[in-house]
């Protein structure tokens, strides 16, 4: 059974306090699966319920980026919580984490999948795409191209105003955990089973893995 979640009211929603991110990794994770990502930009609000989603727990998980150590890259990651690490997901797009757990620990969630809730002409003008396809949002680079969210967002505080998580109004539905995607590099880490995603949802990147 889920926490209860500290929020303040926003006009659209109850935004997450910084308490919801300074959670162990692994909780935030799991409890972010149906929360709203909303980012705000000039051009409008766009918004999504979070259906997937892999924690990272650095410096000994050997597939999180901070296992190098404090660099100019992963600065955001080491805290404090609450904030984003945004960074360049092979050379071509963002991708999206939540700095999660304690000042100093460097642990991260990365948002892999989105299903829309709001700002869908946005989203399908920045994609490309129709607005009932599910490749508008089901990939971790192709939800941050649909909302907007680049290397600028870096470091930004996910309890102002432009991009933060809502509490959504129904809550997730069955959520199933696998290992995460790509990481087979990682030795014995790429066998934990840190990602999390709502079952049955279209909107999932890829089938899970036992």
């Amino acid at each position: 059974m889920n926490a209860r979640v500290p929020t303040r009211s926003t006009s659209s929603g109850l935004k997450l306090t910084r308490e919801f991110y300074a959670q162990p990794v692994l909780v935030v994770a799991r409890e972010c699966i149906g929360k709203i990502l909303v980012h705000r930009t000039p051009d409008g609000e766009a918004a999504g319920r979070i259906v997937e989603a892999e924690a990272y727990r650095g410096p000994l998980d050997l597939a999180a980026h901070s296992s190098r150590g404090l660099t100019k890259r992963t600065a955001a990651m080491f805290g404090p919580p609450g904030y984003a690490y945004v960074y360049l997901l092979y050379g071509t797009s963002w991708a999206l984490n939540l700095v999660a757990a304690s000042d100093g620990e460097p642990h991260a969630v990365l948002i892999r999948a989105l299903e829309p809730v709001r700002g869908l002409e946005l989203m399908t003008r920045r994609r490309g795409k129709s607005p009932d396809s599910r490749e508008l949002t089901n990939g971790p680079g192709k939800l941050t191209q649909a909302l907007a969210i680049t290397g600028d967002d870096y470091g930004r505080d996910l309890c102002g105003d432009r991009l933060f998580l809502e509490n959504p109004d129904r809550p997730a539905g069955p959520i199933g955990r696998s290992t995460r995607i790509n990481v087979d590099y990682a030795g014995n880490w790429a066998a934990r089973p840190w990602r999390f995603y709502e079952r049955g949802n279209r909107y999932v990147s890829v089938p899970p893995r036992n």
